[in-house]
Order: structure tokens, then sequence, then C-alpha cells
């Protein structure tokens, strides 16, 4: 059994550990002192949007989804070290505790409102007393009631991008789209964006009012966006910013088959995913070889290398791995020095490939809410 402090430890010991076993893993690089020297490029655009190469998740900070949750003091001053480093790309959702995600978003970065982006969500329902009942809800006066509430815990006059959290099957995808766009109007809203939708989804929400990004699962681990997705995001001019960039934690080489998601205190969301069963574990550790390999290879981490992997695959893509730690924070930031030649890259992709993987990435009521498509209007 690990809580997430022996977590952290094992993280930041990976490099030792490794040495012990002859991988001769370098210390991890930490972010550049000038961010724009990074060779990644220190900003992407995602539409209009242009925002750091790499952001920050901050669902993990206070929502007890993999770990307990941290003291808002502590989290603010790791929000304020990721401006410090160059993060502009922040992302919460109403969902995330539910409301606490942003409140603490939005309290920490009001000193710095007009030097980040904040992105958050709504799509999810979630009853009086603030729970999650599990179903969805995207109807256009819940839409507008959820954008006046995000504001209010964000502290700020609009929200730079606003992502449907998950498709509603009862709502017509152009009610939602006709909505933001309406939001953006306004200027409570800058920016519209969808998270793992269905291509004709995504399609038709583009006609009504214009995605700056899709936010999708997308890693080594998990790859599902090169069938299909990532044709039509290039294809309309729209960026992806995949969440779990690191495999939920699974890439940067900490995880093994006897780790164990259950600690005192909270429930950690992996505890019960297909693909982190102890089976499955051991039979992805593969991958989690030829990660190693690349980091001694290119002198980084396996979580850098990772990062670097996905910002190699389209200058449009910015991904947003979560962390609670400072020091894991200037380690995925390092990971804008890792860059790969053309050859290297063909070299780790056809590898990657050929490891098969075991596990479905989520429960099945959780993969039916993925890729669904909006129902047509009446």
């Amino acid at each position: 059994m690990i809580n997430s402090e022996a977590f952290a430890v094992d993280r930041r010991t990976f490099g030792l550990a490794s040495l012990a076993a002859g991988a001769a893993v370098m210390a991890p690089r930490t972010a550049s002192a000038a961010f724009a020297q990074a060779g990644n490029g220190s900003t992407r655009r995602l539409g209009t949007l242009e925002v750091s190469a790499i952001g920050l998740g901050c669902m993990s900070m206070n929502s007890g989804n993999y770990n307990a949750p941290r003291h808002p003091s502590e989290m603010a001053r790791l929000i304020h070290q990721a401006v410090d480093r160059g993060v502009t790309l922040f992302d919460t959702a109403e969902a995330y505790g539910p409301f606490v995600n942003e409140d603490l978003v939005g309290e920490a970065l009001a000193p710095v409102r007009q030097r980040v982006v904040i992105a958050t969500k709504f799509g999810f329902a979630i009853d009086s007393n603030g729970r999650r009942t599990g179903g969805l809800n995207s109807r256009p006066d819940h839409i507008r009631s959820v954008v006046d509430a995000s504001l209010r815990r964000l502290r700020t006059d609009h929200i730079d991008l606003l992502y449907q959290h998950r498709v509603d099957p009862a709502v017509p995808i152009e009610d939602v789209a006709g909505t933001v766009r309406d939001l953006i109007s306004a200027g409570k809203v800058r920016d519209f964006g969808l998270s793992e939708p269905g291509l004709n989804t995504l399609r038709r929400a583009h006609a009504v009012q214009p995605l700056a990004a899709v936010q999708n699962e997308y890693s080594l681990l998990w790859r599902g966006p090169e069938q299909g997705l990532l044709v039509v995001l290039e294809e309309l001019g729209i960026g992806l910013v995949p969440w779990s960039p690191l495999g939920v934690g699974f890439l940067t080489g900490d995880i093994t088959p006897r780790t164990r998601f259950d600690a005192p205190g909270y429930s950690d969301y992996r505890r019960n995913q297909p693909r982190f069963t102890a089976a499955a574990l051991a039979a992805n550790m593969p991958l989690v070889a030829l990660v190693r390999d690349w980091a001694t290879r290119k002198q980084a981490t396996p979580a850098q290398v990772s990062l670097a992997w996905l910002l190699a695959q389209r200058p449009w893509i910015v991904p947003i791995p979560g962390t609670t730690h400072a020091q894991h924070l200037d380690e995925n930031l390092g990971a804008l020095d890792v860059t790969f030649t053309p050859a290297e890259l063909s070299e780790l992709n056809a590898a990657a490939r050929g490891i098969p993987i075991t596990g479905d990435r989520l429960r099945p009521e959780q993969l039916a809410m993925a890729g669904r498509e909006a129902p047509m209007r009446r």
C-alpha cells in the first residue's frame, strides 16, 4: 500500500534506484531559466490562444481523486511557482471537488490574472449538496448558471477557455455551442473547447462556434487520438490538450505491479481502473522499460521523455501534467529541453507501437462517455 507521500519519494529517488540497477539515468533536467530557450518552444497556440507549451493540470491539488487534498496555501505556492517558471495555462473544472478546485485556482491566480490563461469545464450534473450525481447536464440554462458560478469561484470576469466536460446525449451540440457563442459575445468566455467528443460532434460544434482546443487523454500509454482525431484537429486548426500525458503516473517509471492505489483518507482514482490492476501493470512493463531506455539515451527522466514525445507529435499539442510537488513541476518543465531527431522519433514511435497494452483506460461507464456523439436537432 502506498500513499501520495510515498509516491513522491519514489519518484524523486528514481534516478538513484535506476543507477543501482545499471540504468545510468541522469538527474532530471529542470525548467530552463529562460523559458524561451527551450528546444520545444516556449509557447504554442490553441486556436486564438497563445499559451505555454506545457500547462498545469490542477485537479489533483485538492479534489481527492489521486491523493489526499493538499493544504490550500501549499498549492497556491505551487501555482505561483508555475507562473514564475513560465507556465500560463492552468486547467480546472467545476466538477473537481466539486467546486473547491476552481476556488483554489481562482484565489491563487487572482494577483496575476492578466498573465495567465484559465481553462475550466461544465457538463456534469451536480446536486444541491455539491455532489456529482453520475449524470450529465449541458442544457443551455444550466451552462449559463455554471459559468456565472465558475466566474465567482475563479474571481475573474471572464473564462479564457471553456470546455464541455463530456458530450451530453440529451442535448444537441448546436445548442451547446450556440450557448457558449452567446457567452463569448457577452464577454464572459473567450474561447470554446470540448473534452472527449465524437468526431462528428466536434465538426458540428466547430461549425457553430470555432473551437480553440479539444481535451483528450493522449500519451505513450494510450494513443487513441491517432485514430482520426489528430487529422480532424489539424484540418480545422484546433489544438489538443492531452490529459494524463504521463499515463496517470505509469510513464514516470515509479509504478510497479506491486503498487496498490489505496490509503486512508482518500480513494485513488486508479484503484478500480482496468489498466492499473496488478496483472495489467505487469503486462505493460515493457513500455516502461522502453521509456527508461530512452531516458538514458536522452540524459533525462522517463517523465520528461514521455512529455517530450507528446510535444514532438504536433506543434499544437499542449500537455497539462498535474502535480502537487514543486520538484515534479520543475522536472516536467525540463521536458521542453528534450528533443528528438526525425529518425529518433520514428524509432521511438515504431518501438512503442510494437508493445501491446493490456487493460482499458477507463471503466465501462466512463468509456461510454468518451467519443460520444451528440443527438441531432429535431
